[in-house]
């Protein structure tokens, strides 16, 4: 499957860190030319000069929570490498709190970046993959979109709102030849993670091993999950030969959720 997605245009939002810059390695090795997204100009153009082609990707500022930045982001992506065949929603973000003190601004901030951000980006791409008759679309939801946990409902609503979005759009799109699935991941090695570890040392006043190990206890592998076995999941729904994949949502997990 060498340089199997050569010609391929691929949009990885939250393409400058963790998941989504091992995603975005991941196709651009494909062959595919690849625009990063996020709202820090100086991290994304640093992730896209580690990249190898030179010209096989480019940085492009964009809120995903703003329609307008949303918009102009895609513009430009297209002005440059042409009309988007791949579209990868990495961009989100993880807050938590008891529900009795999840006020109305985190609950609208997980919602907006982690679900309305998916339907905006997907409404940038999918007139034109219909058109063409040709998508993949791969949005990165989580486990918090397949179980609960406490002390996270607007995240988890949110996941599990863009697993919702993901199986709907599949059903639409279905004879088109676009498809739509979601990605799952637990616990990866990300700044996300590295975040959350530091949440939970300053509230229970454990260290950060201890913490750590907390977390690696409800994996059956006894291992956090490394970014780029999550890019390899996204790369393979891309490739040739996973036509007939779509409306799923893959966990990525060490075998934390089974369904």
């Amino acid at each position: 499957m060498l340089r199997a997605l050569l010609g391929k245009h691929a949009v990885v939002t939250g393409g400058g860190t963790g998941i989504g810059a091992a995603i975005a390695q991941s196709l651009v090795e494909a062959g595919a030319k690849v625009t990063l997204m996020g709202r820090t100009f100086a991290r994304l153009q640093a992730e896209v000069e580690s990249l190898p082609g030179l010209g096989s990707s480019q940085a492009c500022v964009a809120d995903v929570t703003d329609p307008e930045s949303v918009s102009a982001a895609f513009s430009h992506a297209r002005s440059s490498f042409g009309e988007i065949d791949i579209l990868v929603n990495n961009a989100g973000a993880a807050k938590s709190a008891p529900f009795g003190r999840t006020d109305l601004v985190l609950w609208q901030e997980m919602i907006a970046v982690n679900l309305t951000g998916v339907f905006l980006c997907c409404r940038e791409v999918l007139p034109a993959m219909l058109k063409s008759s040709y998508g993949r679309v791969v949005n990165i939801a989580s486990t918090a979109g397949i179980t609960g946990y406490a002390y996270t409902t607007a995240y988890c609503a949110a996941k599990h709102g863009v697993i919702g979005l993901s199986r709907s759009l599949a059903l639409e799109t279905a004879r088109s030849k676009v498809t739509v699935n979601a990605i799952c991941p637990g616990y990866t090695e990300t700044d996300m993670l590295r975040r959350t570890i530091e949440n939970i040392c300053r509230k229970t006043g454990r260290s950060e091993a201890e913490a750590k190990a907390e977390i690696v206890k409800g994996y059956p592998q006894g291992r956090l999950v490394a970014p780029m076995e999550v890019a390899n999941a996204v790369l393979w729904l891309c490739l040739p030969g996973a036509e007939s994949i779509t409306g799923q949502s893959i966990a990525v997990a060490g075998g934390e959720v089974m369904k």
